[in-house]
């Protein structure tokens, strides 16, 4: 599965920087960037554009470091439901202070944190005060009042003018948040009325990865996106407004499309001057396309990942978290490519490993589970669930011995370190999953080192599974799901529970 490399960083790096660079001279004025994306672990990019570095936008920003500062946007609403970043597991508010750590490594400047459509929700109110605590600027904006269809009350000291005016002496100014409807843009076009009224002449562009505008809008690339925000129920288009303007086809989304004459109207009720912008993709300053260096490597790219984010939405709507019309919107977009789940190489072996699991009759609570990961070398290798160990914890354990040449005989964790485990979890801690889960297994698997040179040399060959593809024949739990993550393992699974229980620990 040695993965062809589809982006040149360097080469998107250079196009980028001199994009915004040319953007701000353009406009001779303050630059907002509204920031979309993830700046740092952009794992989505990374898997449709084989090559591109996840962190490669937070080493952008790193080259304009002294020219820029960030502002950050984060929703109330987010912060007061726990809105979660399936990534890494974590809460928005949660993305929100690892960001702000990780601008301070990359020794970039923050310039506060907005807090946007704030009524004083007890979390969001708890968020504001530990960031205060922590010497941190901190900035609430409420619900803009007459928006979207008062203008006059919009653009006036009820409306933009009720929010708190940031100050920066840097030509840029990054907005970015954890997720969408953060209030980038919201934020930016408050900052612009303030500044006019303040004198200051200052603009505004756009800075998102997707959809990529130069590619054609059926392209994977695209497809994958909408995919990604199916639940958003975005759109990818033609900007028709772009094809009036310059008779050029360009790829836009519908959320932008529409709200479009609207932003434009207000750009020119704030500055008292014709927008300069004749489309929503003169607004941005995009240039990942022009960092693709092989377009048949990044369409199947493209496809895999829509086929992981059938899976994904299929096990959301199991779990009650999106609604059945997400999956089909999916599907939708499969059948348009013309894909198949079983076009992802590890499904058709992990259903064989769950079904060869049933015919031993070796499974946990009459439930059998299979899972399968490919390797960088394009082997594929199996593991079923027992009494002993997860699905995902013995195909693992399979992997690394197929990886370190270790017969399948030898015990990579002896007998008594799974038993004292199980004991620890059944009678001690009065658990019902007795079976160790992958995270369990990892742990198991380090101590046992201490003593075994195989599982030494196994633990050894864990970094080699950082970007392998893996599929398991049933949701994972808590503690196998961490197990892949920090193995950097893209995982899909079927849309079925490993327990006939409603509650697991």
């Amino acid at each position: 599965m040695t993965r062809d490399r589809g982006f040149d960083n360097e080469k998107y790096l250079h196009e980028q920087k001199a994009a915004i660079i040319k953007r701000m001279e353009q406009l001779n004025c303050k630059l907002y960037l509204e920031f979309g994306g993830k700046i740092l672990n952009d794992f989505h990019a990374a898997r449709v554009l084989p090559g591109f570095d996840p962190n490669v936008k937070m080493r952008l920003l790193q080259t304009l470091k002294d020219q820029i500062d960030v502002l950050l946007c984060i929703y109330a609403g987010d912060i007061e439901k726990k809105k979660m970043r399936a990534d890494f597991g974590i809460t928005y508010d949660a993305d929100a202070l690892k960001l702000i750590d990780d601008l301070q490594d990359w020794g970039i400047s923050l310039l506060g944190v907005v807090i946007t459509r704030y009524e004083n929700q007890a979390g969001a109110r708890a968020f504001k005060n530990k960031l205060e605590r922590r010497k941190i600027a901190v900035y609430t904006h409420r619900f803009t009042k007459g928006y979207p269809t008062d203008i006059d009350t919009v653009v006036s000291k009820e409306g933009y003018g009720a929010n708190a005016y940031i100050r920066s002496d840097k030509p840029i100014i990054v907005v970015t948040g954890p997720g969408p409807g953060s209030g980038k843009l919201a934020t930016c076009l408050s900052q612009l009325y303030h500044d006019h009224r303040q004198g200051v002449r200052s603009g505004y562009a756009k800075f998102e990865t997707f959809p990529i505008w130069n590619l054609p809008l059926n392209h994977p690339v695209n497809v994958a996106y909408e995919a990604a925000t199916a639940e958003l129920h975005d759109v990818n288009m033609l900007d028709h407004f772009h094809l009036e303007a310059y008779n050029k086809k360009a790829v836009n989304y519908n959320r932008d499309l529409e709200a479009f004459p609207l932003l434009r109207r207000i750009f020119e009720k704030i500055s008292d001057q014709p927008l300069i912008y004749r489309s929503p993709t003169d607004m941005g300053v995009n240039r990942a396309g022009f960092g693709i260096i092989d377009d048949q490597v990044v369409r199947e790219a493209g496809g895999q990942e829509i086929i992981r984010r059938y899976f994904r939405y299929a096990c959301e709507y199991a779990m009650g978290f999106v609604e059945k019309e997400t999956v089909d919107r999916i599907i939708l977009l499969m059948n348009d490519l013309g894909l198949q789940i079983e076009d992802r190489n590890v499904v058709m072996p992990a259903r064989r490993a769950a079904r060869e699991a049933e015919e031993t009759g070796k499974g946990n609570e009459n439930v059998f589970c299979g899972a399968a990961i490919e390797l960088h070398d394009g082997s594929i290798v199996t593991g079923k669930n027992s009494s002993l160990l997860h699905s995902s914890s013995s195909m693992i354990l399979n992997a690394i011995k197929h990886l370190a040449g270790i017969p399948d005989a030898m015990h990579l964790i002896p007998p008594s370190i799974i038993a004292s485990v199980g004991h620890l979890k059944q009678d001690v801690l009065m658990g019902k999953q007795v079976s160790m889960d992958l995270n369990e297994t990892l742990i198991s698997l380090s101590i046992s080192a201490t003593s075994n040179p195989a599982a030494q040399m196994a633990i050894e060959k864990l970094s080699m599974f950082k970007g392998c593809e893996a599929h398991l024949t049933h949701m994972p739990t808590p503690g196998d799901e961490s197990g892949f993550r920090k193995l950097g393992i893209n995982l899909t699974s079927d849309p079925y529970f490993s327990s006939t229980r409603l509650f697991i620990r």
